[in-house]
């Protein structure tokens, strides 16, 4: 059918130009088909909300005249069409074709989609083809090789996927190749060496993969080479140096290796702007980079380079970006730091980071020297020692200054009020003593104050109140005194954190408190605090995180805190806190967290919400509790002492009649199951009856258009109750295949008790006889409407692209939920159980995307004898699992343990923030999902991301001030890294390596919290 509608579109075409180039007698019969492609281009706009094909009519203006559209003087054919940047909606018609004069397409910054018409390659006097920044889907169509007069090709920015077409290199006049931005895999043809005029390439951030083909160095006059964001792997063929004309080169975020040849600066002579981080180069930075006397940036950061910095790097008079962080340079000399005065010299120098080194030796003085223009300074994490010069205030545009974990000392100096620019000013982790400078107050623009860990003492400055942009503080760590002064809590732009923990504070929490209803985190643990918890506190609405642990609080819990409903972590303990722990703690949806240990609480504990799973909530160390659940280990409530008058009349009276009741109730219970076991077991006797017909009429017979899944020993079917028009879940066990009947009292016997938000309920189950006279038996769940997390994070083609949408917050709302099940079943159960299967598939989500671990049919129930649980159990089913997911020790025999779960954990933890399945073609010949995570960890650990998750975090950038992202985006980094690490740390190859999932719970709830204090939280 393509083939014919094919040649059926040519001959269509052939015709209406044969049509237009023989009517002769008028002209608007010789462009009829101009004016007719171009409305047939219209007729698929979907929207238009710019109106700016308002004038493309049929009886109004000669299309000539029409917005966008340009005609040749001779001929009055259509020669160009630029309708760039109008919010344009539909796909892009194929009668375009038509357009046979035409000689330009820029149809960029629109909301095109679909795929790239093939007939494009029916333009034979295209010359410049601009689709950049649409929706496009599909593969690059090979056809539009065929126009062979194009110079500029650009159809970067969109959803293209496939392989990059080999034909591309005939295009032998093409000076422009932009595909950057896309989702094309495979390799870089060698081909593209045959484009022989081609000056610019940009390949960036699509999925290409493979060595930098040898064929690249062939294009003698490219100057502009940008390969950075791909999977590329090998070295930088040598050939490439032979391209003197380059000007621009990054290979950044790729898998490269190897050295740079020592003769870069004259190998590339006009070279401006150099990237080659994020890679996995060694060796030295070459000293012959001065004689490229254009360059203005170079970054090299996050690799693995060794040695010194050219000292001659001064001589560049344009550098304005130089960056060497996170590598391992430096061999701690301090001669080694001479390079910092010859870039001095570099009067346009705008951004100088080398942090994350191995330099040490006194803070380098000439800094303060350097260009006025320096707006970002990193020299963090090394070992520098000393005081920081006065001077550095002369570096009047510095917005970002990070100079944390180093060896400094001394005071801050008061001069740093003169930096009225700066944004971000981090110098946690150093040995600073004295007082905080009054002056910091002076630095309006100041958004980010990082002061942590350091011998700071005297108060707190009121002054910082004038800090009106200051949306993170923390000074936590240090030996600061003094009241909290209120100033603080007029900060209305605080909303990431406000941290003064651990510190000697006294006085009140200042009731102004509740002023900062857009803040996240407070923290003012283990200081010396008095007085009650401020009823005000209670306005702090956006709340997600409240320490106050460990200081001299009183009174009772106010009841003006159940105003938080955002909150997730609430430490109040070491107070001396009185009264009930109030019942409106339990109806936070969001707490996973409760801490309210050692304090003088009374009465009956709660046991709803949070106060219901013992893994999440503390109470020990408060005597005068009793009730709550069982796990909890309270003592049970009992009613205060009878008088002594009336002793005798309760023992008289009521212990008898109390004792006639229970036996009573035991006989009818007795008959009960006594009758019970007389019926016919239709019902394994977990909650209602049901029988085999209500499932046939409930599931439609269960047809096909009900089935929702098939595993290993049975199907799922979606069914509906008429009575009450419940919707459940039917898994119908397929009986003859082995092991099937054992699977279904795996399951019923670990479901027997347990009951946790997280585990997928059992509403009842069923075992009769179908009416062919065939065993059957079926468990009956809750339904998830959401299905299973495999299908969020691979899904099938015909499901759509809109399914796989999850968000990083939703990633790891699921990562805990998933881990609070497993740490319920292995710890807080009673009887442990090793669920055996954990994996995408049996991971289902309910309205709210809320996690529920099922299919418990591999389930063993252990016997505990220690911490870790022995190998004995109730259930004589073989283990089986999952291949990619099944620990690597149940292959060698080795008996059930919990540490199998969290082998299968770390994995889908790996598979969910990756998005790559452990059964991956690309994991052979020794390679696993765990090692290609722990090759990546940590420097390179976003190179790993599921794409999706990038493009997100990009586009929240895109929404914001670039410069107001930066600290963000690298804290986005960092928590990224954070996940990864648990899932490695949970899926090494030997158990006693492994994590617990108690463990594992708490550092999740870690992350959450650092998630939560950058800003990143999205609802849905």
């Amino acid at each position: 059918m393509a083939y014919w509608a094919f040649w059926s579109f040519s001959i269509h075409s052939i015709l209406l130009v044969s049509l237009s180039e023989t009517a002769t007698t008028t002209p608007s019969l010789r462009n009829e088909t101009d004016r007719l492609a171009l409305l047939a281009f219209k007729a698929e706009i979907t929207d238009d909300p710019l109106q700016a094909l308002s004038s493309w009519k049929n009886d109004s203006l000669h299309f000539c005249e029409w917005r966008g559209v340009t005609c040749g003087r001779t001929h009055q054919r259509v020669s160009a069409l630029n309708l760039t940047s109008l919010s344009l909606e539909g796909p892009l018609s194929p009668h375009v074709a038509n357009l046979s004069f035409l000689t330009a397409i820029n149809i960029s910054k629109n909301r095109f989609h679909g795929r790239v018409p093939y007939e494009l390659g029916h333009l034979f006097r295209l010359q410049q083809l601009d689709l950049s920044f649409n929706s496009f889907q599909g593969e690059i169509p090979a056809a539009i090789s065929n126009c062979s007069k194009l110079l500029v090709v650009d159809i970067s920015s969109n959803s293209l996927v496939g392989k990059i077409p080999s034909v591309l290199g005939s295009l032998s006049h093409l000076t422009r190749l932009y595909l950057y931005i896309n989702g094309l895999s495979g390799n870089i043809p060698p081909s593209l060496g045959n484009l022989s005029s081609l000056n610019r390439l940009s390949l960036r951030r699509n999925m290409l993969d493979g060595s930098i083909p040898d064929d690249l160095g062939r294009i003698s006059k490219l100057g502009f080479l940008q390969i950075a964001e791909n999977n590329l792997s090998g070295t930088i063929p040598s050939s490439i140096y032979n391209l003197s004309d380059i000007f621009m080169f990054s290979v950044a975020a790729n898998q490269l290796e190897g050295t740079l040849p020592w003769n870069l600066g004259l190998a590339f002579p006009n070279l401006e702007l150099f990237y080659v981080s994020r890679n996995r180069f060694t060796g030295s930075i070459p000293v012959s980079l001065s004689n490229a006397s254009f360059l203005q940036e170079l970054a090299f950061t996050y690799n693995d380079f060794t040695g010194g910095v050219p000292m001659d790097l001064g001589d560049l008079q344009f550098l304005s970006l130089f960056s060497i962080g996170n590598n391992r340079m430096g061999t701690g000399k301090a001669e080694e730091l001479k390079f910092v005065d010859s870039l001095t010299n570099c009067s346009n120098l705008e951004q100088f980071t080398f942090h994350v080194n191995c330099f040490a030796g006194p803070f380098p003085n000439s800094i303060a020297n350097l260009s006025t223009q320096l707006n970002l300074l990193g020299i963090g994490e090394n070992r520098f020692f000393g005081s920081i010069p006065e001077g550095i205030v002369n570096l009047v545009k510095l917005s970002t200054l990070y100079m944390p974990n180093n060896l400094l000392t001394g005071e801050i100096p008061v001069a740093f009020g003169k930096l009225r620019n700066l944004q971000q000013l981090e110098l946690s982790g150093n040995k600073f003593s004295g007082k905080i400078p009054s002056s910091i107050g002076n630095m309006t623009e100041l958004n980010q104050l990082y002061l942590q860990e350091n011998n700071l003492e005297g108060s707190i400055p009121s002054s910082l109140g004038n800090c009106l942009k200051l949306d993170l503080l923390n000074i936590s760590q240090n030996n600061l005194s003094g009241t909290i002064p209120k100033e603080l809590m007029s900060i209305s732009s605080l909303s990431i954190s406000l941290n003064l923990a651990q510190n000697s504070l006294t006085g009140f929490l200042p009731i102004e408190v509740g002023s900062l209803k857009n803040l996240r985190e407070i923290d003012v643990s283990a200081n010396r605090l008095t007085g009650e918890i401020p009823q005000s506190l209670g306005n702090c609405e956006s709340l997600v995180l409240l320490r106050l642990q460990s200081n001299f609080f009183n009174g009772t819990i106010p009841s003006t805190l159940s105003g938080l409903r955002a909150i997730e972590v609430l430490d109040l303990s070491r107070n001396n806190l009185i009264g009930q722990i109030p019942e409106f703690l339990g109806s936070f949806s969001f707490l996973m967290n409760l801490n309210l240990s050692v304090n003088d609480f009374d009465g009956k504990l709660p046991d709803k919400g949070v106060f219901g799973n013992a893994s999440a909530v503390s109470v020990m160390g408060n005597n005068k509790l009793c009730g709550g659940i069982p796990q909890l280990q309270l003592p049970e409530c009992v009613s205060s002492a009878p008088k002594r008058r009336k002793k005798s009349f309760y023992l008289a009276v009521f212990i008898p009649t109390i004792f006639l009741a229970v036996c009573l109730i035991f006989s009818l219970c007795l008959c009960a199951v006594l009758y019970g076991r007389r019926k016919s077991r239709s019902v394994e006797g977990l909650h209602t009856s049901i029988s085999y017909l209500d499932l046939c009429k409930a599931t439609d017979d269960f047809s096909s258009s009900n089935l929702i899944g098939v595993g290993s020993y049975g199907s799922v079917y979606r069914g509906t109750f008429a009575s009450d028009n419940t919707t459940v879940a039917v898994k119908v066990l397929n009986l003859q295949r082995q092991g099937a009947s054992k699977s279904f009292i795996a399951e019923c016997e670990a479901l027997r008790n347990v009951r946790h938000r997280n585990l997928v309920k059992v509403l009842t189950s069923c075992s009769s006889i179908d009416f062919k006279g065939n065993d059957f038996k079926a468990l009956i769940y809750e339904f998830m409407p959401n299905g299973s997390l495999e299908e969020w994070l691979h899904p099938k083609e015909e499901e759509g692209h809109q399914l796989r949408n999850l968000s990083l917050s939703q990633r790891l709302y699921i990562a805990i939920d998933v881990a609070n099940a497993l740490d319920y079943l292995h710890y807080h159960h009673g009887t442990p159980i090793v669920h055996c299967d954990i994996k995408p598939t049996n991971v289902l989500l309910d309205d709210d995307m809320v996690a529920h671990v099922g299919d418990f049919g591999l389930a063993k129930i252990l016997l505990e004898t220690s911490n870790n649980f022995s190998s004995t159990d109730i259930s004589s089913i073989a283990v089986k699992g999952s291949i990619g997911y099944v620990a690597p020790e149940y292959g060698m025999g080795a008996h059930v343990s919990t540490f199998g779960d969290v082998y299968s954990y770390g994995i889908l933890l790996l598979e969910l923030f990756t998005g790559r399945r452990p059964t991956d073609e690309m994991f052979k010949n020794g390679l696993t999902l765990h090692e290609f995570s722990k090759m990546a960890f940590s420097d390179r650990v976003m190179e790993i991301a599921d794409p999706l998750l990038v493009e997100e975090n990009d586009q929240d950038n895109a929404c914001n001030n670039v410069e107001s992202t930066k600290g963000k985006g690298q804290r986005v980094v960092e928590c990224f890294a954070s996940v990864i690490k648990i899932g490695i740390a949970c899926s090494m190859e030997t158990p006693r390596d492994r994590m617990q999932m108690k463990e594992v719970v708490s550092e999740m709830l870690v992350i959450r919290d650092k998630f939560l204090r950058i800003g990143i939280y999205k609802e849905g």
